[in-house]
């Protein structure tokens, strides 16, 4: 069976920045094995898999080593290929997902805009040896529905970070999220995903349902404009909508090809 397959940067001005994504496009649902193969066998940190529902698509994300329950980059890869490569009429395409039930991208002017749940934080006291994991002591500590958010006071904190990732496994849940004040925009951070075969995902779209609810108190503002500071780096323009948050960014399409899968 030949599959289409896109590799998509997302939250990319132009290509070899932001997230790359793989999305694959099937007419209906595989063993899980499957799903979880070709995830491997990209070897990026989401591959996002869609099969068409009526006028919406079933969405699932899987990373090297397991499905996610929400991942923001490969969402809006997705609904980039099928702006772009499927020419869809609409301005919004409309994905249903197994935990997060329906989420809605439209396609603006500058970019892409995504609908996701927010994702309420609750303080916690800073687990012992979390200064040996990430090198410093950071200020606050939170936990969110998926993933554990240090908060530290500078930029540079940020962009001199070098985990232990071996000792952060160790931490439980999805992974950590690193942020603090930007000097240049809202507020920037790095995420961390080891115990999902990602020591660190370059753009996380999900991670940002978490940090712009707390910044967006901080700040006294509902729109923010963050930086996540990877290597690739990304932009991601938030709005904080009650208990949902709007992410904005672009995409840019790097190649699309077949799969030939069950030769």
């Amino acid at each position: 069976m030949n599959t289409p397959i896109f590799q998509v940067d997302a939250f990319a001005d132009q290509l070899f920045e932001g997230n790359p994504a793989a999305v694959c496009l099937l007419d209906h649902w595989p063993d899980d094995a499957v799903l979880q193969a070709i995830g491997m066998e990209n070897n990026l940190s989401e591959t996002a898999f869609l099969v068409p529902k009526g006028d919406i698509w079933e969405l699932r994300w899987f990373t090297p080593a397991a499905e996610v329950d929400l991942c923001g980059h490969a969402t809006l890869a997705s609904a980039h290929v099928l702006f772009s490569h499927f020419k869809v009429s609409s301005d919004q395409v409309v994905f249903t997902t197994k935990k997060h039930g329906l989420l809605t991208v439209k396609r603006m002017a500058t970019g892409y805009s995504m609908d996701f749940p927010a994702d309420p934080i609750q303080p916690v006291p800073i687990p012992e040896g979390l200064s040996d994991v990430l090198g410093i002591e950071p200020r606050e500590f939170f936990e969110g529905r998926d993933d554990w958010m240090a908060v530290v006071d500078a930029q540079t904190t940020i962009e001199n970070l070098e985990p232990d990732f071996q000792k952060l496994k160790k931490l439980g849940k999805r992974g950590l999220i690193v942020t603090a004040p930007g000097r240049e925009v809202d507020f920037v951070s790095r995420c961390f995903f080891p115990q999902y075969g990602i020591d660190e995902d370059p753009v996380t779209g999900s991670a940002h349902t978490t940090l712009a609810p707390y910044w967006a108190q901080k700040l006294h503002k509902t729109e923010l404009v963050a930086r996540q500071l990877s290597k690739r780096g990304g932009t991601v323009i938030c709005r904080l909508k009650g208990d949902r948050v709007e992410l904005e960014g672009k995409a840019v399409t790097f190649f699309e090809g077949l799969m030939r899968i069950g030769q």
